[in-house]
């Protein structure tokens, strides 16, 4: 079977040899694995400790090939994509040019194979902007990613973003929604960081969804093309409350109409939330991804093997709605001649 997951990290070396060279925080320091260890802040509860898989395309692309199919990648940046908003601007805006830079190089690199997305500061609207049509006209990266907060601030719906969101509605590409470590990583502390990576991080990424939908910016904007991930978070399974409350919002619309206006992943480990995705949002809505290498792809494969899935519906979810949705476009002839070479 010919898959694409659109769920993927590949988090570029030489961006992470930069930060090492840092001695304020963010900062990184290389691990004993032959990784990083990533915190954003002194003093904070948590760390993101990355194994050198997260760096080596080679080592990533051949664990794919032994999963017996044809698996294409789609790269968000994950977590790591409040960095950008944690710094004074224009550093800011020189790591995200940066970090998007690498991402396109991958592109090339593999063309066809592998789509990345942008990082954006958001810390200044025009700056966001500019670094976004950069990124998207200049180095041809396919979508962009959206933090949980703008570093520690949750208001991703601020007044003054209006016209980034405006901005990518206009270029129609994916804006994807993945939780980061700032806003409830304090406040669930303990545990080893199961509290917050169990629930701090899906509450970041359904408060970031909803503030689009309460704000008006997903009814203004009708076009905004959001990728939820995680199966949408709470969202989906706290709909009929959203509903119920968001009746104060005053919008034309039920929240949940927005909501399934949104796009999902399969990156849930457990079948039955995978399966309730599907429902609520639609086979047409849904995306096969893994998370990887958060999440071992050999474990969604075998847990999606427990739904009851027509072939068409396979097709749809493993590919054909990550073309469409993704907007994902075959390379040139020529491109994929000059990257064998």
């Amino acid at each position: 079977m010919h898959i694409i997951d659109s769920h993927f990290h590949y988090w570029p070396r030489a961006f992470f040899e930069m930060l090492a060279k840092r001695s304020v925080y963010p900062r990184v320091t290389r691990n004993a694995d032959g990784g990083y260890d990533y915190r954003r802040k002194e003093g904070a509860t948590g760390l993101l400790n990355l194994e050198p898989e997260w760096f080596d395309l080679e080592r990533q692309f051949a664990y794919m090939d032994g999963l017996g199919h044809r698996v294409d990648v789609v790269c968000s940046v994950g977590p790591l994509s409040i960095h950008f908003s944690d710094l004074p601007l224009e550093e800011g805006r020189e790591h995200a040019l940066l970090w998007n830079e690498e991402m396109s190089a991958a592109q090339r690199r593999y063309p066809g194979r592998l789509w990345a997305s942008a990082a954006v500061p958001l810390t200044d609207t025009a700056v966001a902007i500019e670094v976004l049509d950069d990124a998207v006209g200049r180095l041809g990266l396919m979508g962009v990613n959206l933090p949980g907060s703008v570093g520690n601030d949750p208001r991703i719906d601020a007044d003054r973003l209006e016209p980034f969101y405006a901005r990518v509605a206009e270029l129609g590409i994916p804006m994807f929604i993945h939780p980061t470590d700032a806003v409830f990583q304090d406040v669930l502390e303990g545990y080893g960081g199961a509290l917050h990576l169990t629930l701090g991080r899906v509450m970041e990424v359904s408060v970031a969804a909803a503030r689009l939908i309460f704000s008006g910016i997903m009814e203004r904007h009708p076009t905004l093309k959001v990728v939820m991930s995680h199966t949408g978070g709470a969202l989906p399974y706290q709909s009929g409350r959203i509903d119920k409350n968001g009746a104060r919002v005053g919008l034309p619309h039920p929240p949940s109409t927005y909501i399934k206006r949104m796009f999902t992943d399969t990156v849930s480990p457990h079948s039955p939330g995978m399966k309730f995705a599907i429902e609520y949002y639609g086979i047409d809505n849904v995306m096969y991804g893994t998370d990887y290498p958060c999440w071992m792809p050999s474990e969604t494969l075998r847990l999606l093997g427990e739904l009851d899935l027509s072939p068409s519906e396979k097709q749809k979810l493993f590919y054909d709605n990550a073309r469409r949705i993704l907007n994902l476009r075959d390379a040139p002839a020529s491109t994929i001649a000059s990257a064998a070479a």
